[in-house]
């Protein structure tokens, strides 16, 4: 894997929500904006204290370049509606901004050209719990090759800037796996507990 560039780290690392966003945009780091039809930044407050993240968009985000929309994000609505939260309460990101093509799994490159993208949105946004939804997302943000069964249900540190950090299954496997829905459910509870004792 290359090494990249030293100064684009030093540029975004001092970004702003606008200058990001519009990096982002413009992003040639890797392959994938020839071949996307938008980029993805992420959506919602803020100011929020929960983050989640996924893993990359789909066919339908790419489309519309904002984050779960489609079935998976009308079932990510359901569950937040389920803790009392909206999308407007939170903030939803991607490990990758732009859609692998045909949904692949992100390649080694394609996450490291957008891995400092989502750490500054994470430092800009400094929420009280990260939930990665998903195993890629797990795995990227705890650096782990674990199974699902054994991350969920456990209290992380994510580790720049030492948040909590929890991990769920993703929406579009609950498609899929609906008998899943009720360890999902044990997911959000722990997210609520851990909301109200951050706060």
């Amino acid at each position: 894997m290359k090494q990249d560039n030293p100064d684009r780290l030093t540029a975004i690392a001092e970004m702003n929500w606008e200058q990001l966003e519009t990096a982002v945009v413009q992003c040639k780091a890797c392959p994938l904006y020839k071949t996307r039809n938008r980029p993805v930044f992420g959506v919602g407050n803020r100011q929020a204290d929960l983050l989640i993240i996924g893993e990359a968009p789909g066919a339908s985000e790419d489309a519309q370049g904002e984050p779960f929309v489609g079935r998976a994000g009308k079932l990510l609505n359901s569950m937040l509606q389920a803790i009392d939260l909206t999308r407007a309460d939170i903030y939803i990101a991607n490990v990758l901004k732009s859609r692998p093509p045909n949904n692949r799994d992100p390649s080694p490159e394609e996450v490291a050209a957008c891995t400092p993208f989502l750490q500054r949105q994470i430092i800009l946004l400094q929420p009280k719990l990260i939930l990665a939804v998903g195993r890629i997302a797990a795995h990227y943000l705890l650096g782990s090759n674990d199974t699902m069964g054994n991350l969920r249900g456990r209290e992380f540190k994510y580790s720049m800037g030492n948040i909590p950090l929890m991990v769920t299954y993703h929406p579009a496997y609950l498609l899929r796996a609906p008998r899943e829905k009720r360890k999902a459910w044990e997911d959000l509870q722990r997210v609520v507990k851990l909301l109200r004792y951050s706060s």
